[in-house]
């Protein structure tokens, strides 16, 4: 990985920063289909960040690139009247695989990213553009890598800035979170001896290790919160063995836990009930967080993560976006042309109350 390097953005893409009109009022939904049509799976952003950059210049934004790995760059938008803004918009740019492009019919806007979440970056731009029409600058953050690791959150954490607010745009329904679930990545290993099926007393089976282990914390009473709801555990992967006539000397196991609390007495609780059974290494831990909201607005609480752990120096996070969580990451997803409108409006709303107007 390349140390982080940020550069101004507009030597680079002189030939782009030349005056265009622009309505004020955006095409959120022609803009989404754009943005869902350049293929930005996590670890190809460098052309859709470009894109954007491009964009954003055109608008008449100050944009300024800070490279995460390779070709894989954050941006990060001011207008020349505010450049240390208060309040910024972020969300992400990668997608999950596969590339699906984009289309649409009368509601919505269907293809990969439609809803996760290159129809926010749409209407966040929609959103500011219409605030600093009215003398109100707030500005842009759009980050790669975090459908993987949260790489480009964890660059821009190490960036200067004056941000008071940051407003993270994640499937929400148009809803703002009161708390955001974290993950607990487990990786469990069982080792064993080999030994011919025929004769299980000279072997070591490694997946019966495993199996006893899964029950073990399958069996375990996890804990709950009456406002956020219960912690979860999926058992994403399993693997191990040689052939079905050999006892297995290896075996493991990938299990993600959704946290509604600090991670370590959990951490505590799993080692504790799998004993010496197998091998545990916690490979990820993004933490729970609770959230601020506003009254009046509807509520719900994301059973997901963000980058907003990883963005602990960028203000008081709120989070909340257009379009359903549940159709992100699968073949149909897709985004209500509704609910992208109503999201500029909600916004700007928002940013507005921060700033106390």
């Amino acid at each position: 990985m390349s140390s982080a390097n940020s550069s101004d953005l507009n030597p680079e893409f002189a030939q782009f920063a030349a005056p265009k009109v622009f309505s004020k009022r955006m095409d959120v939904v022609s803009f989404t289909r754009q943005l869902i049509d350049i293929e930005s799976t996590t670890g190809n952003e460098g052309r859709v960040g470009k894109f954007l950059a491009q964009e954003l210049l055109r608008l008449g934004y100050e944009v300024r690139v800070t490279i995460a790995e390779g070709e894989r760059a954050n941006l990060f938008a001011t207008s020349s009247q505010e450049p240390n803004p208060a309040v910024v918009f972020s969300t992400h740019m990668d997608t999950v695989p596969p590339f699906i492009p984009s289309s649409e019919d009368a509601d919505r806007v269907y293809g990969r990213g439609a809803c996760d979440a290159k129809g926010i970056i749409a209407a966040q731009i929609a959103a500011v553009e219409k605030l600093k029409s009215e003398g109100t600058h707030v500005g842009l953050l759009f980050l790669v890598g975090e459908e993987r690791d949260s790489l480009g959150a964890k660059v821009a954490n190490e960036q200067p800035n004056s941000c008071k607010f940051l407003i993270n745009g994640e499937p929400t329904e148009n809803r703002v979170a009161t708390a955001s679930k974290g993950a607990l990545r487990v990786e469990l290993t069982a080792t064993g001896r080999m030994a011919h099926s025929a004769y299980p007393e000279l072997g070591d089976s490694a997946i019966d290790k495993l199996v006893e282990a899964l029950h073990r914390l399958r069996a375990m009473k996890l804990p709950e919160d009456p406002d956020v709801g219960p912690c979860t555990m999926n058992v994403g992967m399993i693997e191990g063995g040689r052939a079905p006539n050999v006892i297995s000397d290896k075996a493991r196991a990938l299990l993600l836990f959704r946290l509604i609390a600090p991670s370590e007495p959990l951490r505590e609780q799993i080692v504790n009930a799998v004993g010496d059974l197998v091998n545990v290494d916690f490979t990820l831990d993004i933490p729970f967080v609770r959230l601020r909201t506003f009254e009046g607005l509807p509520t719900m609480v994301a059973k997901f993560t963000t980058d907003i752990p990883a963005l602990s120096n960028w203000g008081q996070p709120l989070l909340l976006g257009p379009g359903s969580i549940l159709v992100a990451h699968t073949e149909g997803e897709y985004v209500e042309k509704k609910q992208l409108c109503e999201a500029v409006e909600l916004y700007y709303t928002i940013a507005k109350k921060l700033f106390g107007k």
